[in-house]
């Protein structure tokens, strides 16, 4: 769990970050769980666009991402997610979040 001073610094570094990935129509797949792990591992810290046809609006969408990969919810605003997770391995650890 993070703290709220941990999810402004983690907003304020999403800001700057493109989205890299989509969630449009259909149930979330495998896939897409797959490519949105292996980029929390390589970056840390994710955008997603959730498109207009998604059957899931982007707080559920959200809500299920956070329970299916174990990451923590920075922000929903609009129709974009973004979404942080600590690398398993130290090499990737780019982010040092301020202490409590």
């Amino acid at each position: 769990m993070i703290t709220t001073k941990q999810r402004a610094y983690l907003r304020s570094l999403a800001n700057g970050v493109q989205a890299l990935y989509i969630a449009g129509k259909g149930e979330v797949n495998e896939n897409q769980l797959k490519a949105f792990t292996d980029g929390l591992e390589a970056r840390e810290l994710i955008k997603i666009t959730v498109l207009e046809t998604s059957p899931y609006t982007p707080r559920e969408l959200c809500d299920i991402l956070v329970e299916e990969l174990g990451a923590e919810p920075v922000q929903v605003i609009g129709r974009k997610i973004v979404l942080y997770k600590q690398a398993k391995n130290k090499d990737n650890r780019k982010i040092v979040l301020p202490l409590k």
